[in-house]
């Protein structure tokens, strides 16, 4: 495994084994190289490759993953040089995201990304790539290589996965369309991977998605309905964990799923607070909101910030009270923090009180005057916003109650 950057060792090693382990691989061995000068051929050095061959042999080892990014001459090589199976975090990545798709989109997502990874991986050892083939039309032309036909067939195929996935994208934002119609606010949970995000939604939901101690558990999004003080009713969106180094081929291919996360009225950023890295996988996951043109800085109002984001500061019943104290010193100017305990329902509570509050934020206070008769007005008023006063006088039902500038504009035009 190589070090790529400032986390620390160890847990770098430790989140490289959870990525195989997720995928049914046996870790028998990790070792970490600092390596000063990346060699062009095996990106290790001469010793580096004898100690891993040696490491190999010993544990009787058929595959070796190296926990940084390979070009396709580097991979070759070291295949050559140890006899094993290699590929490298970007590839380990994307078997675990192949073996977990679940749904129609999920699994045109993950193949755009293989063939855009494997593009330019069409210069392996394998002697046939070299041959030229002969006929025509669709078979190619006289004198186009195997490894032209087979660049071909790719692109054509990534064609037309990007038209299929661009109308899952028109699909995606017709019911998205409709949700905006709805009085529902959506509300997006987003975080590294294996941070608890599952098993926080469970317990919001009262949902049984799975839940397990595994990198990427979670890769299709889900969404449930909750009920929140002042607003009746919300969507609450369960997101694919996050990881560093995220492929760029998978972000751009899960592109239409994030974006649900840009369109979330608030955003719940759960943080595994006990982890020894937990502030460099935020960092991560920043990163990331921000390739897809979302700025979570809390002081970034200027920059652009418009969505609210509460960051949930789960698996807090694993830190005794001095680790509780030096996190909370920790806490960012300006930022929502919620400890809280997916697993024990500790701070849920004011987990939500804390979103309620962010939904809530700039809605006014109206004061209705109804006959005592309209109930259905009534009723859409108690669904829809948070009914502070009601009076009877007159025949006359006086209403006080708080709605957002959406909602008072929809009750007007009942």
């Amino acid at each position: 495994m190589v070090r790529r950057n400032a986390a620390d060792t160890e847990a770098r090693l430790a989140e490289a084994s959870g990525l195989a382990l997720a995928i049914g691989i046996s870790v028998r061995a990790t070792h970490a190289f600092r390596i000063r000068t990346a060699r062009p051929a095996t990106l290790f050095g001469g010793g580096q490759v004898e100690t891993i061959a040696a490491s190999l042999e010993d544990e009787d080892a058929q595959l070796l993953i190296v926990d940084g990014s390979l070009s396709a001459i580097q991979q070759r090589n070291l295949e050559e040089r140890l006899k094993v199976k290699v590929i490298d975090r970007t590839g380990l990545i994307l078997e675990i995201f192949g073996e977990r798709a679940a749904t129609a989109e999920g699994r045109l997502q993950v193949e755009l990304a293989h063939l855009d990874y494997q593009a330019g991986r069409l210069v392996r050892s394998w002697t046939h790539l070299e041959r030229q083939r002969g006929g025509f039309g669709f078979l190619g032309g006289p004198g186009e290589t195997q490894i032209e036909a087979d660049r071909r067939m790719i692109r054509d195929r990534m064609a037309k996965l990007r038209r299929e996935l661009e109308q899952v994208k028109r699909t995606r934002g017709l019911h998205r369309e409709r949700r905006q119609k709805a009085p529902w606010p959506v509300i997006a949970l987003v975080g590294y991977t294996n941070a608890g995000k599952s098993t926080l939604f469970n317990r919001l939901t009262h949902a049984e998605v799975l839940a397990e101690d595994l990198l990427f558990a979670t890769l299709d999004p889900t969404m449930r309905a909750i009920r929140l003080d002042g607003v009746d009713k919300a969507i609450l969106s369960d997101t694919v964990g996050f990881v560093s180094d995220l492929p760029t081929e998978l972000v751009a291919a899960f592109r239409a799923t994030l974006e649900e996360v840009l369109l979330a009225d608030v955003i719940i950023h759960v943080r595994d607070i006990s982890h020894p890295e937990t502030r460099v996988q935020a960092e991560s996951v920043e990163a990331i909101l921000a390739d897809l043109g979302l700025n979570i800085d809390p002081n970034g109002a200027e920059q652009g910030l418009s969505v609210p984001v509460i960051e949930a500061w789960n698996k807090w019943d694993n830190l005794d009270d001095d680790a509780r104290t030096a996190a909370l010193h920790t806490r960012g100017d300006g930022l929502t923090i919620c400890p809280v305990s997916a697993l024990t329902g500790e701070g849920v509570k004011e987990l939500l009180a804390a979103v309620s509050a962010a939904l809530v934020i700039g809605h006014r206070i109206y004061q209705v005057q109804l006959p005592q008769g309209d109930g259905q007005r009534l009723a859409w008023l108690h669904a829809h916003g948070e009914v502070l006063d009601q009076r009877e006088l007159d025949d006359q039902s006086y209403v006080s109650v708080r709605l957002s500038d959406k909602d008072w504009g929809r009750f007007c035009a009942l």
